[in-house]
């Protein structure tokens, strides 16, 4: 098992171009724990930093001179050797199409500008609770070994990101689809206790997934998680009165599916 980490054990790397917004920023990680961190100001200097310095967490601004925050963590994800780094975004940023990207990518944050010191803790657990093996439920004694859980999202960084949160609050066993299409015809065989799934996808999105299963599935009472970016209130509570366990935004919140697992291992 990976040694616990703990916030003064981050080895942080600031990505923002105005000099002073970054000191701010370098003084509020440091307020909140974090006791290594430097900064560079471009999207550039970050990756060469990142292959010659490991890096435990990435904090970026949305706007830099070469990239956006976007572009950033979408070369980290594509590159094998840092991956798998968290990803805080900071940022002014609010139309949905320009940050959609980043919380399709796992990013462990979103922060405004300016953010809150409770808004920058519960970014920071959200890290930890990605790097870090939780044992609570298994201590509370449930048995996560047996559950079975699909994903479905059409983005692989999110299902990666999903599912690493999960394996480490201990579920082993996992079923993939990426889109709602794909997703039925794997339930037409294949038992699970949990769907986890986003609202827009191709083929099928989330709702039609969630209809699907209530209706034409023969697994109709299985809990149904809905993960998403999606902002349209009016789609929301369409979905909601199909019947949902939760519905959460991204990025992934350990916290609410943790408080889920437990809810629903209790229940069994």
């Amino acid at each position: 098992m990976k040694s616990h980490l703990s916030l003064h054990d981050l080895v942080t790397l600031v990505v923002e171009p105005s000099a002073m917004q970054s000191k701010l920023l370098l003084a509020e990680l440091a307020k909140a724990g974090i006791a290594r961190a430097c900064a560079v100001a471009s999207g550039a200097q970050a990756l060469a930093h990142l292959r010659n310095n490991p890096t435990s967490l990435v904090v970026s601004a949305f706007h830099l001179p070469d990239m956006s925050g976007a572009e950033l963590i979408a070369a980290m994800r594509s590159d094998f050797a840092f991956a798998e780094i968290p990803f805080i975004l900071v940022s002014s940023e609010t139309r949905h199409h320009q940050l959609d990207p980043v919380r399709q990518s796992g990013v462990s944050g979103i922060l405004p500008k300016p953010f809150s010191q409770e808004q920058l803790d519960a970014a920071l657990r959200a890290v930890l609770d990605f790097l870090n093996v939780d044992v609570s439920l298994d201590e509370d004694g449930f048995d996560l070994d047996t559950l079975r859980v699909m994903l479905v999202d059409d983005s692989p960084m999110a299902r990666k990101f999903m599912r690493q949160v999960l394996t480490n609050m201990g579920v082993k066993q996992f079923f993939e689809a990426e889109n709602g299409r794909q997703a039925a015809e794997m339930l037409s065989s294949t038992i699970v206790d949990l769907v986890v799934t986003d609202y827009n996808m191709p083929e099928m999105d989330g709702q039609a997934l969630i209809q699907f299963i209530r209706t034409q599935g023969w697994q109709k009472e299985v809990p149904v998680l809905m993960v998403t970016s999606e902002d349209n209130q009016g789609r929301l509570a369409a979905v909601q009165e199909l019947g949902v366990v939760g519905m959460c935004d991204k990025p992934f919140e350990p916290n609410t599916v943790r408080a889920l697992l437990r809810r629903l291992l209790s229940a069994n």
